[in-house]
């Protein structure tokens, strides 16, 4: 690391601990040549996830688009907020633990639907119905008889 002072590359870390987001690493430094301390952060470098979408483009994972959709499920729904985002983590984590960087829209979707079964049934068949696309009354039946059984 070089001293942002000197510039020489003798530094070395002399304290070493998390820092106050539990994300990154807080380190003092001291410079060898002119004796300064300075403090860095290290943070692991993600590799973003990449979600293909239906008709095959390609974007960025992006969690408000999520939130966006089970929030909407859960309207006037007796869920607490922290419950929602608790479940909406649990989604998020089975996600970005799958080995690929790339992930179609229908895993996520499936995912999240499976946890919004055992949050609420009625969010579940409202998300559904938005997801699947329910094309008439027949098709919503046939998964309210699922969740019934």
């Amino acid at each position: 690391m070089k001293c942002p002072f000197c510039n020489q590359d003798n530094t070395r870390v002399v304290d070493s601990r998390p820092a106050d987001d539990n994300n990154s690493i807080r380190r003092r430094r001291l410079c060898d040549e002119c004796g300064k301390r300075f403090t860095t952060y290290e943070k692991v470098e993600t590799i973003p996830l990449i979600v293909i979408k239906k008709d095959q483009n390609r974007e960025q994972y992006d969690r408000s688009k999520i939130e966006a959709g089970v929030l909407r499920a859960c309207y006037k729904r007796p869920i607490p907020v922290l419950k929602i985002n608790e479940m909406i983590d649990a989604a998020e984590t089975e996600v970005f633990n799958r080995e690929d960087r790339e992930i179609e829209s229908t895993i996520i979707g499936e995912i999240v639907m499976d946890k919004l079964k055992e949050l609420d049934p009625v969010a579940y068949v409202r998300f559904a119905s938005v997801y699947r696309e329910f094309k008439d009354v027949n098709t919503f039946m046939d998964e309210l008889k699922k969740i019934l059984k």
